[in-house]
């Protein structure tokens, strides 16, 4: 049974999620309260679309949808930070393109090894450790870990070949193909045979490119119809484009110029989502099947108002290899011209974009859906909401030091928020109440640790005062006889 060709695919990725922080006080003999020690989480593991030379098709993708990287481990006491989510590399053929749902163009992976990270890896939360300072010499909270990037991506393959045959369904490409290079594709007498596009390597003297042989164009294939957007697809690298003509047709009402004129219209008709226009690239007709009487007359007939278009004809039979070796050169000249006028490709710099000194890195506007509302929007604010554990009112306290430390509660008193209107933060809604940098005026235990405040651990000054009892016999007292 042959293999299923895939040229299409609709994928969709989730990265994994960061492990949560743990939160942890040292403990050991005559060390009961040794301090913080809680370790951070891993990282979740990103999901990678990694060019394979051994890939031909995105068949695998076509059964197989769905793709989730590993998961963040959580941070344990002791100073022992989770483990890092492992890492999914997905193997994918060369010249494939990968693009939004809406069709924008996200990535054009040609070369082997070239990466895409698909799904980014959620970080991982904070221990209780690293977030000790001396305002919170032991944190009672951790942060969370975040959650992975999931999106859908379509990828789509788009032939890297320097020499691609159009046209009509049995005008003779696979033949062709199949004398020119090693390529085996199937070739039978009847339409649409070939259903998947065929890479063949062609040798003209000191020049080697490669050719496709894809599937067959007929009047509308630009909007959908056959196999059209299959075919065109997979000539946007093309440097030059081949009309294969058949001249031995027996179907009414065509004929090479008919043919040719066809083939043209649809090309121009397609744009391209690597950019550019196909009807830039250099043509090159060739008037097949010439080894029968009548297709030879009509081929003469028809040469000299082709080559009066401005294009090369040439006249060739697969079956007597007629001509072949003259449209090799021929077309061996023409992608070497090409090459030479591409531009050099740029080596690859690292840009610097450092922040602007007004930019706070978040902004405030009124909310559109909740009247006397505002949404807060920026990286960071949206990032500490999806970190916090609002089950602890420590770990509440300290997002809204951070907030007030960024500037967010001097903005929102800036644009006129009154205490108790609700401000909205990602999916977090709550009631602003302001508050002076480090000191809690709305919640209950912020900034301490109940088991550090809870303990019948002896002070000094107490055992201070047991030792002077012991030895004066007289405890001390407040009069003042």
């Amino acid at each position: 049974m042959a293999s299923r060709f895939v040229d299409r695919a609709v994928i969709q990725v989730a990265a994994g999620d960061g492990g949560n922080g743990c939160a942890s006080v040292h403990r050991e003999k005559f060390k009961p309260l040794g301090g913080p020690d809680g370790g951070n989480g891993g990282s979740g593991g990103d999901v990678l679309l990694v060019v394979d030379p051994g890939v031909h098709t995105l068949l695998d993708f076509h059964f197989r949808p769905h793709a989730k990287a590993g998961n963040g481990k959580q941070g344990q006491g002791g100073h022992r930070a989770g483990s890092a989510g492992e890492t999914l590399e997905l193997k994918v053929p060369e010249g494939t393109v990968v693009l939004t749902e809406g069709g924008d163009v996200l990535a054009d992976l040609t070369g082997p090894g070239t990466t895409f990270i698909a799904a980014q890896g959620g970080r991982g939360g904070l221990g209780n450790a690293a977030l000790a300072s001396r305002a919170r010499k032991a944190p009672g909270f951790a942060l969370l870990g975040e959650p992975g990037e999931s999106r859908s991506l379509v990828l789509e393959l788009r032939s890297v070949a320097d020499v691609g045959l159009v046209g009509f369904p049995s005008a003779g490409k696979s033949s062709l193909i199949s004398v020119l290079s090693a390529a085996r594709p199937k070739i039978a007498d009847y339409p649409f045979t070939t259903l998947a596009p065929n890479l063949g390597v062609v040798t003209a003297g000191e020049t080697v490119f490669t050719m496709a042989d894809v599937p067959g164009l007929i009047p509308g294939a630009s909007e959908g119809k056959g196999l059209g957007l299959d075919f065109l697809r997979h000539i946007e690298r093309c440097a030059v484009l081949v009309h294969v003509v058949d001249c031995a047709t027996y179907e009414p009402g065509r004929d090479p110029l008919s043919d040719v004129d066809a083939l043209e219209n649809e090309l121009a008709r397609y744009t391209p989502a690597l950019g550019g226009e196909l009807a830039d690239r250099p043509r090159v007709v060739v008037l097949n099947k010439v080894d029968v009487p009548e297709a030879a007359e009509l081929a003469e007939m028809v040469r000299t108002e082709l080559e009066a278009r401005g294009l090369p004809v040439f006249e060739v039979s697969t079956a007597t290899r007629q001509g072949l070796r003259e449209l090799t050169f021929a077309l061996g000249a023409v992608v070497e011209k090409y090459r030479a006028e591409q531009p050099t490709p740029a080596a690859e710099r690292i840009v610097l974009r450092p922040q602007a000194v007004d930019d706070n890195g978040f902004s405030v506007e009124a909310d559109p859906h909740e009247p006397g509302g505002f949404v807060v929007r920026g990286n960071r604010p949206e990032r500490w909401i999806r970190q916090t554990n609002f089950g602890n009112d420590e770990a509440v306290g300290y997002l809204a030091d951070r907030l007030n430390r960024l500037g967010v509660e001097e903005e929102l008193a800036r644009m006129g928020a009154e205490p108790g209107c609700p401000v909205t933060i990602g999916d977090m809604t709550f009631d602003w109440q302001p508050s002076t940098p480090g000191v809690a005026t709305y919640l209950a235990g912020r900034g301490t640790d109940v088991r550090l405040e809870n303990t019948s651990r002896v002070s000094a000054a107490e055992r201070k005062e047991a030792r002077r009892v012991r030895r004066d016999g007289v405890p001390e007292t407040d009069d003042d006889e």
